[in-house]
């Protein structure tokens, strides 16, 4: 599947510190990348009402990742995936009367623009879970060599019983783990099972309902195995880093760790080929984005769109400043005012950077003024910790601010107003 065109990243002096994350199967700061190479899975749409500010800050937040790894020297090996075939795609299909592969193919385009219009890196790979089949198809024949699922009725489950270290992304309890797994998209209820919250591996197929073969009979995968099959094919039994949504901790990744682990139970990723290191070293979550108080969502219906933002004529840049006002880990709201300040920013900043790149040649001295070198690594010392993006916007600030007070239009500041443009472009994503 196609990515989306990457915007220009300017080059820093120097480079920046490693990155670390708040890793959420530990609770400490972890280094977001062990080697060279920095991996990324980040978990990505199902195209059926694509893109709204819950996406947007979710993918904004893990452009800030790679944007940082970039900056410290990192090649970056970037994976998402998208469900392109799944129960809430079917359903908008049949309710609109369309066909499901249309509407997909209408929403993934859809969400690459809008991908493109905030400025976010694509990933080095966009995997759709229908190209995906055949790895998906050779993961879950490893976990049923390894004696991990069982038939209901055809449908094909995971056995939770199988991982002993089940549990050890998320640390909820059995109660919590019912509610959530009811909640988001699990059949606890369903008869036969031999685990209430044991997730669906391959839906045998349903009348008029697209369908694949497979070594377990026509039907289409169930989604944790799917992320589990395409994060391990492009970037190896152990990655750095698995991000999405603070809704995807469970059942979702705790469910795609899981399998990792059964899969790869007598590799070397673990203490006594114990697997217990499959999948991802750092577990990385987004807050939910909230509209009145209530978190965004389909189900709701009360979403904001990217796509109508920008075409009633405001500038994707302000969008991504809204957003980055806020820490990713953090719920927020979305409301008109917190718009307004970021236009207001942006405004300022783009004011303070010509206002200087247009100085006179001089020594360059006003009172107060940050030197350009120093935003730059304060912007580097806030995005590695932990991805604090209102730390690093009030760095900008405290420039943008002193250069505008100024009494008399400043000298000598055209090299530091570059290095300003680059600092904010490389790093936060916001062209000038």
């Amino acid at each position: 599947m196609d990515s989306w065109r990457a915007a220009n990243v300017p080059s820093l002096p120097g480079h920046g510190p490693e990155p670390y994350l708040r890793n959420t199967a530990t609770g400490e700061l972890t280094r977001a990348a062990a080697g060279p190479v920095a991996t990324l899975y980040a978990c990505g749409i199902t195209p059926y009402d694509a893109t709204h500010l819950g996406h947007a800050a979710t993918y904004l937040a893990w452009d800030l990742l790679v944007r940082a790894w970039l900056d410290a020297g990192h090649q970056v090996s970037y994976v998402q995936n998208v469900t392109d075939v799944d129960d809430p795609l079917l359903e908008r299909a049949e309710r609109d009367a369309e066909d499901w592969r249309e509407l997909a193919d209408r929403e993934i385009a859809l969400y690459r623009s809008d991908m493109t219009a905030l400025r976010i890196l694509p990933p080095t790979h966009l995997v759709g879970a229908v190209e995906a089949l055949p790895l998906i198809e050779r993961l879950s024949q490893v976990l049923a060599d390894r004696g991990a699922l069982y038939e209901v009725e055809r449908d094909v489950y995971f056995s939770r019983a199988a991982d002993p270290a089940f549990g050890a992304v998320s640390h909820l309890g059995p109660v919590a783990m019912l509610a959530l797994c009811a909640e988001r998209g699990g059949d606890p209820a369903r008869p036969g099972k031999k685990d209430p919250i044991d997730p669906l591996v391959w839906l045998a197929a349903r009348p008029g309902e697209p369908s694949w073969g497979s070594p377990f009979g026509p039907g289409r995968p169930g989604w944790h195995v799917e992320c589990a099959a395409i994060a391990t094919s492009y970037l190896g039994s152990v990655f750095d880093v698995q991000a999405g949504g603070s809704d995807l901790i469970f059942p979702h990744h705790e469910f795609s760790a899981s399998h990792a682990r059964v899969a790869f139970a007598n590799g070397t990723s673990g203490e006594g080929g114990s697997g217990a290191a499959a999948f991802a070293r750092c577990y990385a979550h987004s807050g939910m984005v909230r509209l009145d108080g209530e978190k965004m969502s389909k189900s709701l219906g009360n979403l904001v769109f990217v796509s109508r933002l920008v075409a009633d004529g405001i500038d994707p840049m302000a969008v991504r400043l809204a957003i980055m006002s806020h820490h990713y880990r953090g719920a927020w709201d979305w409301s008109a005012a917190g718009l307004a300040a970021a236009q207001q920013r942006l405004a300022t900043w783009r004011a303070a950077v010509d206002r200087a790149a247009a100085s006179a040649p001089g020594p360059g001295s006003v009172t107060g003024l940050p030197p350009a070198e120093d935003v730059l690594a304060a912007v580097r010392e806030r995005i590695a910790d932990d991805l604090d993006a209102p730390g690093a916007l009030a760095a900008v600030d405290r420039w943008a601010s002193a250069v505008l007070s100024a009494p008399a239009p400043p000298a000598g500041l055209a090299g530091p107003a570059a290095l300003i443009r680059d600092t904010v472009d490389a790093l936060l994503g916001v062209a000038l």
